[in-house]
């Protein structure tokens, strides 16, 4: 994402960087811009100053300067927006912040047309392999997950992922819902990760959590807002089939999700009833990174009828659709294709279909190809530059 930065910092204004705490926003930022000054609005004093004299805390920083958790000081926005106004220009801040649900609506308000928005999500597949990173395999990412620290620092991911959920996940994301039944919330987090893959019924996510249907709507979305899941919607198109119109939910990091499942080593993963679903996790939120380290924001969807007739992910670009398969087994299988053969004839853009599998082995078939994980995003770049 860093080339992409570089050239919207110079078109705009304002560069805002959302994502999950610990992606590496900060990282991006300071290494990509390195010659801009840098305030972390974590730090009280900072904060202190910004909050009690905006206009001249702006003013210190008249070469630009890196805004850290600007959510920390969201009344600083409407500042931000008048000094940018009355001098005019383009590179002049960049804002990070990891409170989706805190931002979205001051930068509506404040920067709307004035700032071009990335969204960091953990490492992809690519950049964990130019990290030289400790896990490799297949199982290994599934337990492990994306988030950089845990690879840069080789941490042990059960504590790290631990310390995360309870620091993170349990004291933010509760304190905006002022949340008073702590074990009812943990409890509700555990379930999501037990539907990862499934079609998503709050209703019974509720009453299984013991909270409302209202209850369990609105934490799950300050849970996506938070970048913890996120919903795959069905495909809703010109095809005259009956069609599902639930979600699917997923984890934004695989590793958050396989922690939270209760896996506590690489060697469980491997005979876990959900390591499927946990694979397909991994490829759907690796299209979503692709996307989003492009600057797009790319509308996934999955296929499936009324019938059971199914497609794990459909991956749209240049008014193309690719039509992808999820299978965790290292030994391709001819079955694997059936889904493929059966779905692309009824989507009049989708040309092409893949199945992205847990194994080594590259083969071409009459229905698509079949490619391990590693290469996933590779092909997703070439359906992209062909398209």
């Amino acid at each position: 994402m860093a080339p992409l930065l570089r050239e919207l910092f110079r078109r705009y204004p304002f560069v805002t960087v959302t994502g999950p705490r610990q992606s590496g926003k900060t990282t991006l930022c300071r290494t990509a811009l390195p010659d801009l000054a840098y305030v972390n609005l974590e730090s009280p004093n900072h904060r202190q100053f910004a909050e009690d004299d905006p206009k001249r805390f702006i003013a210190t920083w008249p070469g630009g300067v890196i805004l850290d958790e600007i959510q920390r000081v969201p009344s600083l926005l409407s500042w931000l927006q008048v000094f940018a106004d009355d001098h005019g220009g383009n590179g002049l801040f960049v804002l990070t912040g990891s409170g989706q649900f805190l931002l979205s609506d001051r930068i509506d308000q404040s920067l709307a047309g004035r700032t071009a928005l990335l969204r960091l999500l953990p490492f992809s597949l690519d950049e964990l392999g130019s990290a030289d990173a400790a896990a490799t395999g297949v199982d290994d990412l599934l337990f492990t997950g994306f988030y950089p620290r845990i690879h840069d620092q080789r941490l042990d991911p059960g504590q790290a992922l631990g310390d995360y959920v309870e620091t993170y996940v349990e004291r933010d994301v509760r304190r905006m819902l002022e949340i008073r039944n702590l074990s009812a919330f943990q409890r509700f987090v555990r379930l999501c990760a037990g539907r990862v893959g499934q079609l998503l019924n709050l209703a019974a996510l509720g009453s299984d959590a013991g909270v409302t249907h209202t209850t369990a709507r609105h934490w799950l979305s300050v849970l996506e807002a938070s970048y913890i899941v996120f919903r795959l919607p069905p495909y809703h198109g010109n095809v005259s089939k009956r069609l599902v119109k639930s979600p699917k939910l997923y984890f934004h990091d695989v590793g958050l999700a396989s922690w939270l499942l209760g896996i506590e080593s690489v060697r469980q993963v491997r005979t876990h009833p959900l390591r499927g679903a946990l694979f397909e996790n991994a490829v759907v939120a690796e299209a979503l990174k692709h996307g989003y380290n492009h600057g797009r924001r790319p509308a996934l969807s999955f296929f499936r009828d009324s019938r059971g007739l199914e497609c794990d992910l459909l991956y749209p670009s240049g008014g193309r659709l690719l039509a992808i398969e999820a299978k965790s087994g290292a030994t391709i299988a001819s079955d694997w294709f059936t889904a493929l053969g059966r779905v692309m004839p009824l989507l009049p853009d989708c040309d092409a279909g893949v199945v992205v599998h847990g194994g080594d082995d590259h083969q071409t078939r009459s229905t698509g190809e079949a490619i391990p994980l590693t290469e996933f995003s590779r092909r997703l770049a070439r359906f992209d530059s062909a398209a």
